[in-house]
């Protein structure tokens, strides 16, 4: 794939205008989204990235649409794990209702700026060392097997009837700053500085932006290495992160309340990160001269098991949360007991 770099610079213009579209526009007024409003804006910026993998298709065939569409599938499924994260810091950092979509929204911005970066540290990798791909494969491995686990406890306290145990611990940055920073001991509206007796302090709106923007670098160890097993192509990888974070600001409001019924969200993502870790090692393996009687699935093939996992995913959380419902709505049903 040849990317010219007047590509490369229409397509940072055209995120830099979402950016400054979303912080002149919705973030600049504080409100709280409707979710009518954050169903309308989703639908915009999912319709923004369709068109632009449409463009690729003209531009540059059905190969490299594939790609993208496969990689911005899977970022866009894997931000529903980061979303379920930033619920936690917000609630924890008790952030006014208004004042959440300015948070996010600075927060995506530190995050799409470290992944860029990641970005091209991995293409780099990528281009001169293949072994960099048994490594991809293993942390994919890993990251699997984890969600699992994650899946698996958070069964046993639906079953307990007990809270999620997830708790938000400040980071290493967060308390780093906090500690040798002032901070106002509450908000201030929706500044992120403030003067005070003199003093230049920061508030815990600034402290909350950069706890998530931190955060997001866990999940860029595990997003990066993913769809850089479905292309090798940076353009491709910018461009389907970049359109998976813009759109994650109207996501969190559109699902905040409603992840809950996504019982079995951890299932599915590990069934499509294990997936594209089988897919990264037997690259590596071709690449020296192993596993060759295996086949490596092809781009289609994996667009489809992405899909049909998101699909089958969806459909039995919702069963399964439906009949979670119905049997403690009969526990707490007083007739049942007389």
């Amino acid at each position: 794939m040849h990317v010219y770099l007047w590509e490369w610079f229409a397509l940072g213009a055209f995120v830099l205008s979402l950016i400054l579209f979303d912080l002149l526009g919705h973030v600049r007024k504080a409100h709280e989204p409707t979710i009518k409003e954050a169903a309308i804006w989703s639908s915009i910026y999912i319709s923004l990235a369709i068109i632009f993998g449409i463009s690729l298709l003209v531009r540059h065939g059905s190969q490299f649409a594939t790609e993208y569409f496969a990689g911005y599938i899977t970022e866009y499924s894997l931000s529903l794990d980061n979303i379920f994260v930033f619920i936690i810091i917000i609630s924890a950092f008790k952030v006014p209702r208004i004042y959440q979509q300015k948070v996010l929204m600075y927060g995506i911005i530190i995050a799409l700026t470290l992944r860029f970066v990641f970005i091209l540290l991995g293409a780099a990798l990528v281009e001169r060392y293949i072994w960099v791909f048994f490594i991809f494969g293993a942390w994919m491995l890993y990251t699997s097997i984890k969600q699992v686990i994650d899946g698996v406890n958070e069964a046993r306290e639906r079953d307990s009837q007990l809270e999620p145990s997830e708790e938000y611990e400040p980071n290493f940055t967060t308390r780093l700053i906090s500690k040798y920073i002032p901070t106002t001991d509450g908000y201030v509206g929706d500044r992120l500085i403030t003067r005070h007796a003199g003093k230049t302090m920061i508030t815990p709106l600034l402290l909350c932006i950069v706890s998530i923007g931190s955060v997001d670098l866990m999940f860029a160890l595990d997003s990066i290495p993913a769809i850089y097993g479905l292309t090798k192509e940076p353009f491709i990888v910018f461009a389907a992160n970049a359109f998976a974070l813009l759109g994650l600001r109207q996501l969190f409001f559109l699902i905040d309340g409603l992840l809950e019924k996504l019982i079995y969200l951890h299932f599915g993502l590990a069934a499509i990160l294990g997936f594209i870790a089988v897919k990264l090692i037997v690259h590596a393996s071709h690449g020296y001269g192993y596993l060759e009687a295996i086949p490596e699935p092809s781009i289609l093939f994996s667009v489809l098991f992405i899909v049909f996992s998101i699909i089958i995913t969806v459909i039995v959380s919702v069963i399964g949360a439906r009949k979670i419902e119905a049997h403690l709505g009969k526990q707490d049903d007083p007739a049942e007991d007389e």
